[in-house]
């Protein structure tokens, strides 16, 4: 597709609502759909068709920004300036099986909890205990996504990216830096992610994949609109009495609640009264709601406690700094 342009004063101005650089279309002044329902735009939002496209984009604005399923992402009222690149197009979307060998390669914009089902039907275990986690491939792996029933990083033995530099990278398992919530992949754009499952009986593959929904939805707000756990489970600086030794993981919601900040509100944002660890907003509520009540939330646990809580949720703002 050619740019849409016209001359104002000699000069060929693009069109205001799209426009294509090296064959990729590109949309301007584009809604960013995520699972809070809110936040701003971004001033541009490609589409990419091949890894080819892809590269040529990370080329054009190496600072660019992946979008994967908006599952874990809060976007700032005041939107995005950098380049924002979807991985929707079928092109990153798919995955092999191979059930002999239990080798699973999945394209980084690949919907989890689909991947997940179809591994269980074919009956191949390691990716059931992230059932009801909503995220692209791609966007699980960099956060290490996880909760009480495991991690990706458990059955993660390869990824492929294209560093900012637009050179192809391939690493390793043990070349992934890999720990709770965290993979060191941030500043690459996966493509794709290589899984090792085992062989299981596909019913009991089931079963436990059942276990783990019935689970979530008798302990979170599933039917709201949030970004799932705002905050990460944070390790105790200092021993606190009826929580926890010095250096153990507790529950961020935990130390929320004890905080008596479930339920509290601004504006259209509101801590969960189901789970405290959850931020679920309201039609019309403003990003800016959301980050108040995340440091008022952050401030009484570290005024009570003095554990500082680190986000979960990725905010997205015009500037990095």
């Amino acid at each position: 597709m050619k740019p849409v342009a016209e001359f104002v004063g000699g000069t060929e101005v693009m069109e205001a609502t799209t426009m294509s650089a090296d064959g990729t279309h590109i949309e301007r002044d584009s809604a960013l759909p995520t699972w809070f329902g809110i936040g701003g735009r971004a001033d541009r939002l490609a589409h990419p068709a091949s890894v080819g496209d892809l590269r040529r984009l990370i080329g054009t604005d190496p600072d660019l920004r992946v979008l994967g399923d908006g599952a874990n992402l809060l976007v700032d009222d005041g939107g995005v300036g950098e380049l924002v690149v979807s991985l929707s197009h079928k092109a990153f979307s798919s995955w092999s099986i191979d059930r002999a060998s239990g080798r699973v390669v999945a394209m980084a914009g690949a919907n989890l909890p689909k991947l997940i089902l179809d591994t269980v039907r074919q009956g191949l275990a390691g990716l059931e205990g992230l059932g009801g986690i909503p995220a692209t491939v791609g966007g699980a792996a960099i956060m290490n996504a996880g909760g009480s029933f495991g991690q990706i990083a458990d059955a993660v033995t390869r990824i492929h990216a294209i560093a900012r530099d637009g050179a192809a990278v391939v690493l390793e398992r043990d070349e992934i830096d890999f720990s709770y919530r965290h993979s060191g992949l941030n500043t690459l754009v996966l493509t794709s992610v290589e899984f090792d499952l085992r062989e299981e009986d596909p019913a009991a593959l089931r079963a436990r994949l059942k276990e783990v929904m019935e689970y979530k939805k008798r302990s979170q707000p599933m039917s709201d609109r949030s970004a799932g756990c705002v905050w990460k489970n944070p390790a105790l600086p200092h021993d606190l009495p009826d929580i926890g030794p010095k250096g153990e993981r507790v529950s961020a919601g935990l130390l929320i609640d004890r905080a008596g900040c479930k339920g509290t509100r601004f504006g259209g944002a509101s801590v969960s009264p189901r789970h405290a660890n959850f931020v679920v907003t309201e039609l019309g509520s403003l990003a800016a709601d959301v980050i108040e009540l995340m440091e008022q939330t952050k401030r009484r646990v570290h005024q009570q406690f003095g554990v500082v809580l680190e986000p979960e949720v990725v905010i997205w703002k015009r500037s990095r700094e």
